[in-house]
């Protein structure tokens, strides 16, 4: 799998992307804000995320994140991933806007674009956290 990034503020432009070698769609959707995010430099800022993915629009805008934070992420999926995200979604004013996918949107679809190439790439690498869950869940 693969995540893609296009950052834009005025002039300013920066496309990042990178492929893992086992992971999931939902985990890279995530890892793609988070990222986004972490490159800020300043704090705080205000951030519009654009995104196809209701998964995790959802998951901030309706609140569930916070309930799932209050009890510890026990039994949730991505309990890594969202840690991290809580961490730095905290230091800015983050909004979500909700963009249908492959629907001619073009940061999303080079967002998309980047995705694929990044998961068709040679410099693949591990996503431990994921790699761990699966493990473990094999051998049950």
């Amino acid at each position: 799998g693969g995540y893609g990034i296009v950052m834009m503020s005025g002039s300013y432009r920066k496309e990042l992307k990178q492929g893992f070698k086992l992971t999931t769609n939902n985990r890279m959707e995530l890892l793609a804000v988070i990222v986004g995010l972490e490159l800020l430099k300043k704090q705080p800022l205000e951030v519009v995320v654009f995104s196809d993915s209701k998964y995790v629009i959802d998951s901030v805008d309706k609140k569930w994140v916070f309930g799932w934070e209050k009890k510890a992420f026990k039994d949730k999926k991505n309990s890594d991933l969202w840690k991290r995200f809580l961490k730095i979604y905290r230091k800015h004013n983050v909004n979500f806007q909700w963009i249908k996918g492959h629907n001619q949107h073009p940061q999303n679809e080079r967002c998309d674009e980047l995705a694929v190439i990044a998961a068709k790439g040679k410099n693949l690498i591990p996503d431990l956290f994921f790699e761990q869950i699966e493990k473990e869940n094999t051998k049950a």
